[in-house]
């Protein structure tokens, strides 16, 4: 192994951490959404059995909440999805830096669709994740709603 070939595979791997560095970034952001989402599962399970055994004017609360919580559950779904893409571009990019100096391919305007593929997914996935948030706020405004007309 010559100078140079050790140098190009010392630039190759530092150009190769920023994406690797983005999958763990995401990975965390994925914990926390997919932690969300069990939670929003439980409670509409909770509520579901509290509408079996409520009265039935209180099941009309307890169904707009389970709407909202219904409307939060996709957009966690569609949160996690585009997260999950955001790290397979990831992935992919790491892939093909590694590979294309060994097949002597120049590819440098894929790799550079791909990583705007990633940056596009990440804040497509963001922005539900935003959306997700102020959904939350509005269950919460309903359950307070509930509580001081009674």
């Amino acid at each position: 192994m010559t100078t140079n070939s050790l140098q190009d595979i010392v630039v190759l791997l530092q150009t190769a951490i920023s994406p690797a560095i983005m999958i763990s970034g995401v990975g965390l952001l994925l914990l926390t959404m997919t932690n969300r989402l069990g939670r929003l599962i439980d409670r509409q399970r909770l509520l579901c059995a509290q509408i079996r055994i409520c009265p039935n004017d209180a099941k009309v609360i307890l169904t707009r909440e389970l709407s909202i919580l219904w409307r939060r559950a996709r957009l966690i779904r569609k949160s996690i999805i585009l997260a999950s893409f955001s790290v397979l571009f990831s992935s992919l990019i790491i892939v093909f830096l590694f590979i294309m100096p060994l097949l002597g391919l120049a590819m440098n305007l894929f790799v550079i669709v791909l990583f705007m593929l990633c940056l596009i997914s990440l804040i497509a996935s963001l922005f539900a994740f935003i959306l997700d948030v102020n959904q939350s706020l509005s269950a919460l405004k309903l359950e307070m709603e509930d509580i001081n007309n009674v």
